[in-house]
């Protein structure tokens, strides 16, 4: 039902389902009608999207697109909480739409399950009035950011690394600042690690999440102050809430089109500073091959030792990355270095390439491992875990 002009009303069921919301003065039947009429996009449906998505449906937002690509696998439920056992296996986004549709009928889900790019960005966010972000990497938030700066959608922001997190609201106005006023360049690659490589407490998705969740609603429904031009951090382990002012740069090109995000944050950006030689790499297939011709080969896991207790690839010498500037463990990869190549593998390969180029400044040829342990797993032995 839609009242003129088009605001459209609650039904009954409605009017008692979010009978909460109403009752709240500052949300009333006018903000639910707002809910109601909106629509939000998330991007991605993991860690950050599992709240995210829940509580819009449950908040009565009208209609939410889920933008996601993977698959469910059982080392997502640590904190996807909106997948399940029963999922795994499926893609994200039929497996959040599902869930969603259980939790709120009344919600129009729409699923893309694409990997969101430049080629499709604009596109999306232009359906949409609202554009969260619940992806893990740097590529996609400048992707994100650009295009919510293009298509002039509101951005909201969320980020979290093992005990921490981040939450802010980027362009709310012409005046307000974005990401690349928080994050003018991308970090060096392996500097930051991702959740894969670096963990990340379960219930730090789910807290951050809530958090842009509720900017997401406030926005919605024109009430409170949003962070725009606050970046809400959080300290899991102390439970410390911390808010930093953030202003746009005046100096700061304008954002005219859409670029190679992956590029942008990987060109002439190594670990060791500026541009550095092309590193030598091999698959895991390679690597199994060259296992069983016995050659004379040593395989370091740079892991952490905590990783190495849930799976490691045998015959391979544990030495953590972190140790990597000690004297004494160059000088032993030095004696290992005389008589045999030296591999280096970690989980995904970011960390490992890290250490490649760390070993290269000591005069040590190494050899990165594409995809790691996980690779590993998927393509040479499955009973290796994979986490």
């Amino acid at each position: 039902m839609t009242e003129a002009g088009g605001t459209p009303q609650l039904s009954g069921e409605e009017k008692t389902r979010y009978a909460r919301h109403i009752t709240l003065p500052e949300v009333g039947v006018e903000g639910q009608q707002r809910l109601k009429a909106a629509s939000v996009l998330c991007i991605g449906a993991g860690g950050l999207g599992s709240p995210l998505l829940l509580y819009l449906a449950a908040a009565g937002v009208g209609r939410i697109g889920v933008v996601d690509d993977d698959i469910v696998e059982p080392s997502n439920l640590q904190r996807q909480v909106i997948h399940g056992t029963g999922t795994v296996g499926q893609t994200k986004t039929s497996s959040a739409r599902s869930r969603i549709e259980d939790l709120n009928p009344l919600c129009r889900v729409e699923d893309h399950c694409v990997r969101l790019s430049a080629n499709n960005a604009l596109e999306l966010f232009a359906a949409y009035d609202v554009v969260v972000d619940g992806t893990d990497n740097f590529a996609s938030r400048y992707l994100i950011n650009d295009a919510c700066v293009l298509t002039k959608r509101p951005f909201v922001y969320g980020s979290v690394q093992r005990f921490e997190g981040q939450v802010s609201v980027f362009n709310l106005g012409s005046q307000s600042p974005d990401y690349r006023d928080l994050v003018p360049e991308p970090p060096p690659q392996g500097l930051v690690p991702s959740c894969a490589d670096g963990g990340v407490m379960g219930v730090m998705p789910g807290l951050i999440g809530l958090i842009q969740a509720a900017e997401v609603i406030k926005l919605i429904a024109g009430i409170g102050t949003p962070l725009d031009g606050r970046l809400l951090l959080v300290d899991g382990l102390s439970m410390r809430f911390r808010e930093l002012t953030l202003k746009r740069r005046p100096s700061r090109a304008p954002i005219e089109k859409l670029i190679d995000y992956e590029a942008f944050c990987t060109a002439g950006r190594s670990i060791s500073g500026g541009n550095s030689k092309v590193m030598t790499s091999i698959s895991v297939v390679e690597l199994k091959a060259l296992l069983d011709q016995d050659h004379a080969l040593a395989l370091i896991d740079v892991r952490n030792p905590a990783e190495a207790e849930v799976a490691v690839i045998a015959g391979s010498e544990l030495i953590p990355l972190a140790t990597l500037e000690s004297e004494e463990v160059i000088e032993r990869i030095k004696a290992i270095a005389a008589s045999k190549t030296v591999y280096v593998h970690c989980k995904l390969g970011g960390r490992s390439a890290k250490a490649v180029e760390l070993l290269a400044t000591h005069g040590i040829d190494a050899i990165n491992v594409q995809g790691g342990i996980d690779a590993w797993s998927e393509q040479i032995d499955p009973s290796v875990p994979r986490y």
